[in-house]
């Protein structure tokens, strides 16, 4: 499938590479098909991903690997409510945090409250609310003392 992309221009995926977000994302309820996609060449493994709509080529959320900016990171959630992305095996489990990169980059944030959790063996994901109430959703990467 080709899809339009706000960064890369016009590219080819195939259909295992799209997640489907029953609910949508939280403000983009009727957007639900996205892609990953990442800004390197090569083996790098890059700090920041870009989450892309496969239906809206203006739509791409910068995503981080929880695990770069908290290496306990870990949330709560109610098992029900991962349901519907079906029986995630540990090496299917992919959790990302969207990020907000504003004109001051030193204010990049994360939001560690509302993580993306995804099933790559079902290619199904669901944002959710995390229990953790230490979490928050503007999580500065660079802390100023």
């Amino acid at each position: 499938m080709k899809v339009k992309t706000r960064y890369f221009g016009e590219i080819e995926i195939g259909d295992e590479k799209i997640i489907h977000f029953d609910e949508g994302l939280f403000g983009f309820e009727e957007y639900k098909d996205f892609t990953i996609l990442y800004d390197v060449e090569g083996d790098e493994d890059p700090f920041f991903s870009w989450l892309q709509c496969t239906t809206e080529q203006g739509l791409a959320f910068p995503v981080v690997n929880p695990q770069k900016v908290d290496p306990g990171y870990n949330p709560l959630v109610e098992d029900a409510l991962l349901e519907s992305i079906g029986e995630i095996k540990e090496d299917d489990l992919v959790v990302l945090l969207m990020a907000t990169v504003p004109s001051d980059v030193k204010k990049t944030s994360v939001n560690k409250k509302a993580p993306l959790i995804i099933n790559a063996g079902t290619h199904k994901g669901i944002q959710i609310v995390a229990e953790n109430q230490d979490y928050e959703v503007k999580f500065y990467l660079i802390q100023e003392d």
